[in-house]
């Protein structure tokens, strides 16, 4: 059944069967499903606009963003953008995991916004919503046109995935660091594929973003590793930090930032109803551990720095760092703008992944600070 043939057309533009305002008024062109992408659905929009301001409050080390994509087949249980699609009437659950987004003239919008005067060419993120290299980019190849449009521009990019589809356009990217300043990072936390299996059905196993890694040190770029989330009781031990490490050095990573759990609505219950399936002993620890909102609890961040930050030095990764937020009045990260973060001298952000960063990796805060609702479409 070829992929053309897979529209689903209703006179007012509403899909079948759901009411989403949102997308009846921006643009949809069509609702897609493939044989290919069993149990997903995809609703291709047109987008008004591609670049995202990022709150002030949120302290990124970027103002500006472009999420080709929403909703996420990777499906990790834990992550921190699936109350996004509540803005969409949808569920973070299943529906994050199966009803994805795509704003098929994300590059022709984004290249129009880049040539507009005002455009002061500010570095740009990208992969901090949702993965732009989830799979369905290999049908939609929306990434080179958007890397191409950066790089056109004169404006630094900066780009973090757990997929392997990066691969494709490591020799574009090679060409786009001739001209402008980016950075690269791959989100690995798990060293056991059984486990990240479990936790993030839809990803690439570890092996494979490890070669990842080395493809893009070979190609001559930095990779920065995000070591998160490290879950409590399951990947904390020092054991599976030490091993996961390890295999980062051989990779070749340029850095690593190491990152706790964080739970926002919406991946809070997604992930506890996964932990009390998989491992329900697990339950009460987590109650108290996340008793106080979203971030873990401050003796848990400062336990796990301490047992992480001499792996770190020992293996030569510095200019990384673990982050540890405190909100005011409490540990509830879930007050935007209210949380105060606590930064280790070492850095922030891991040497590569970011632009704007220092070669002592040191940079702006954390990274799971809230990003806030972005434009969306």
């Amino acid at each position: 059944m070829r992929w053309n043939g897979q529209a689903i057309n209703h006179d007012d533009g509403a899909l079948p069967g759901l009411e989403l305002p949102e997308l009846r008024t921006a643009g949809l062109l069509r609702t897609v499903r493939s044989p290919e992408f069993a149990g997903v659905t995809f609703h291709e929009v047109l987008a008004k606009s591609a670049l995202s301001k990022v709150p002030a409050a949120s302290q990124m080390p970027f103002r500006w963003t472009v999420n080709p994509y929403r909703g996420c087949t990777h499906a990790c249980y834990y992550c921190f953008a699936r109350n996004t699609h509540e803005y969409l009437d949808l569920d973070a659950g299943h529906d994050f995991d199966s009803q994805v987004v795509v704003k098929v003239n994300a590059d022709q919008v984004l290249r129009a916004e880049l040539a507009k005067p005002s455009w002061t060419h500010e570095a740009v993120a990208l992969g901090t919503n949702t993965d732009p290299y989830q799979r369905a980019e290999g049908r939609y190849k929306l990434m080179p046109g958007i890397i191409s449009a950066l790089a056109d521009s004169g404006t630094p990019f900066s780009i973090l995935t757990k997929g392997t589809l990066l691969r494709r356009d490591l020799p574009l990217l090679a060409q786009a660091a001739e001209r402008v300043d980016i950075g690269l990072g791959v989100s690995l936390a798990f060293a056991d594929e059984e486990l990240q299996q479990a936790v993030e059905p839809g990803t690439p196993s570890p092996r494979a973003r490890l070669d990842l890694i080395r493809a893009i040190r070979a190609a001559g770029l930095p990779c920065g590793v995000m070591v998160a989330p490290v879950l409590p009781w399951l990947t904390d031990s020092l054991a599976h930090l030490e091993r996961l490490l390890d295999t980062l050095v051989d990779a070749g990573a340029t850095g690593v930032t190491v990152l706790p759990l964080h739970l926002r609505p919406g991946a809070r219950e997604w992930y506890l109803g996964w932990l009390e399936r998989s491992h329900p002993h697990l339950v009460e620890g987590y109650g108290r551990v996340y008793a106080r909102g979203s971030y873990a609890h401050k003796g848990y961040r400062d336990w796990l720095w301490d047992r992480v930050r001499p792996l770190i030095d020992e293996r030569g990764l510095g200019g990384a760092a673990m982050h540890r937020v405190r909100a005011a009045g409490g540990d509830d990260g879930a007050t935007a703008g209210a949380d105060e973060v606590d930064q280790h001298q070492e850095g922030d952000y891991p040497r590569g992944a970011f632009t704007g960063v220092r070669a002592d990796g040191t940079g702006a805060a954390s990274l799971v600070a809230d990003v806030g609702s972005e434009t969306l479409f």
